[in-house]
């Protein structure tokens, strides 16, 4: 495999790399904050991306937010940007049920395991769901849900779909409804099936950590919608409009981003070292995916190339 090539510190190299593209794909966590932290000299580095007419574009595999509060994220952080920047897998997912899927009556309804990023993203394309956030659902399993859920009486006839992301209030209740509508043939998606995410300087489980245990239960494996699944980069594409050729993913995961800009096809891909992946992953001789280019963190392609 080709080696990556290093730009921290080298201005020359990153005024060139950044020349190469019109577009630049960015993943947020790892990339520009963890948690609530910004990491240092992103504002100004995104502002110098677009004063050279580069088109930037947020792709999230986190679904716990929609696109406007995702929005308000940004905002509150001080990272100017625009709700039609923001592309997230609750938003993926929400454009294949509707536009791709195209559930009909009488399996038209989704369960959901998730947040309510999914749920604002499901009404935006007036796609009925149950689950969720709904108080129903978060509490214990009692005999009587096992006996109802065995025979069916507390399943809902219309639920055609069960979509998983990340679910901060997982329990046995929620993993029990969703595997008896598998059981009966509902579709199984996920938003993304992200081992873990990074939070706070740390790594907690991920919206995959929530499927697994259908997956194993049932023998089967969800369409997954967020990153690396093409199905989220033709959605990217067909709303953008880019040229592949002239547009570069940058993340901070090998088994996501930057296997997501390699199998795109896109014209480069570019690793920080602030979020999941380190060089000895994409060293190793097993290594899922290898990045064109990387830099020690987001800062150094904006702030070392105003110096030049």
């Amino acid at each position: 495999m080709p080696t990556p090539k290093y730009l921290t510190g080298d201005a020359a190299a990153i005024n060139e790399f950044i020349d190469r593209f019109d577009v630049f794909l960015l993943d947020c966590d790892g990339v520009i904050w963890s948690g609530e932290h910004v990491f240092e000299g992103v504002v100004e580095t995104l502002e110098h991306l677009r004063s050279r007419g580069k088109k930037t574009v947020f792709v999230t595999n986190n679904s716990t937010k929609s696109r406007q509060e995702y929005l308000k994220k940004f905002t509150g952080l001080g990272i100017p940007s625009d709700v039609e920047e923001i592309f997230g897998s609750a938003y993926s997912a929400s454009i294949y049920i509707s536009r791709i899927l195209k559930l009909a009556p009488p399996k038209n309804k989704v369960f959901v395991i998730g947040e309510a990023g999914i749920e604002h993203e499901l009404r935006s394309e007036n796609v009925p769901f149950i689950g969720g956030t709904d108080p129903a659902f978060r509490r214990d399993i009692t005999p009587e849900d096992f006996k109802g859920l065995a025979d069916g009486s507390l399943l809902d006839p219309e639920v055609g779909c069960v979509l998983v992301g990340l679910d901060f209030h997982i329990n046995y209740l929620k993993l029990s409804h969703a595997l008896q509508y598998l059981r009966r043939g509902a579709v199984f998606l996920a938003t993304n099936v992200d081992s873990t995410f990074p939070m706070s300087h740390g790594f907690f489980p991920g919206a995959g950590s929530m499927s697994m245990p259908l997956v194993y239960s049932t023998g089967q494996k969800p369409v997954a919608l967020g990153k690396p699944s093409q199905a989220m980069m033709d959605a990217v594409e067909g709303k953008f409009q880019f040229d592949r050729e002239r547009t570069c993913m940058v993340g901070d995961r090998l088994d996501t981003d930057i296997k997501f800009g390699i199998e795109g096809k896109l014209g480069g891909t570019l690793a920080v070292l602030t979020g999941v992946s380190q060089k000895e992953h994409w060293e190793a001789a097993d290594a899922v995916a290898v990045p064109a280019f990387y830099v020690d963190k987001l800062s150094d392609i904006g702030l070392v190339a105003r110096k030049q």
